[in-house]
C-alpha cells in the first residue's frame, strides 16, 4: 500500500473534521450565551440529532447499494473501467439515495 498518498488524505481529512467541530462548538457556545429560551435551544439540539442519525441511515443505504453494484460487477466478470462498469456504479449510488427518500418519506 502506498502510504505516501494515504497520510496526505488522512492529514486532510482529519483537519477538516477538526474544523467542522471547532465550528459547530462556537455556534452552540454563542447559541447559550445568546437569550434564547431553553425550549428553542432543545429543539434546535434534538433535530441535530435527528439530522446526525438520518445521514448515518442515509449512508448504510447508499454503501448496501453500491456493494451491491461491485457485487454485480464482479459477478459479470469484468475487470476493466468502462462506461458500463461506471454505469453500474451510479446506478447503484442512485438507487440507494432513492431508497433513503423512500424510506424517510413513507416514516413521515
Amino acid at each position: 500500500m502506498n502510504f505516501e498518498v494515504l497520510i496526505p488524505i488522512a492529514l486532510f481529512a482529519a483537519i477538516a473534521y477538526t474544523i467542522k467541530v471547532v465550528a459547530d462548538t462556537l455556534v452552540r457556545r454563542r447559541l447559550v450565551e445568546s437569550n434564547v429560551t431553553e425550549s428553542l435551544v432543545r429543539s434546535m439540539l434534538e433535530g441535530e440529532a435527528e439530522r446526525a442519525r438520518t445521514a448515518s441511515l442515509r449512508w448504510g443505504i447508499v454503501m448496501v447499494a453500491l456493494a451491491v453494484g461491485f457485487g454485480l460487477v464482479e459477478a459479470g466478470g469484468w475487470d476493466d473501467m468502462t462506461p458500463g462498469v461506471v454505469a453500474i456504479l451510479l446506478g447503484a449510488t442512485g438507487v440507494g439515495n432513492l431508497a433513503y427518500y423512500a424510506f424517510v418519506r413513507r416514516r413521515a
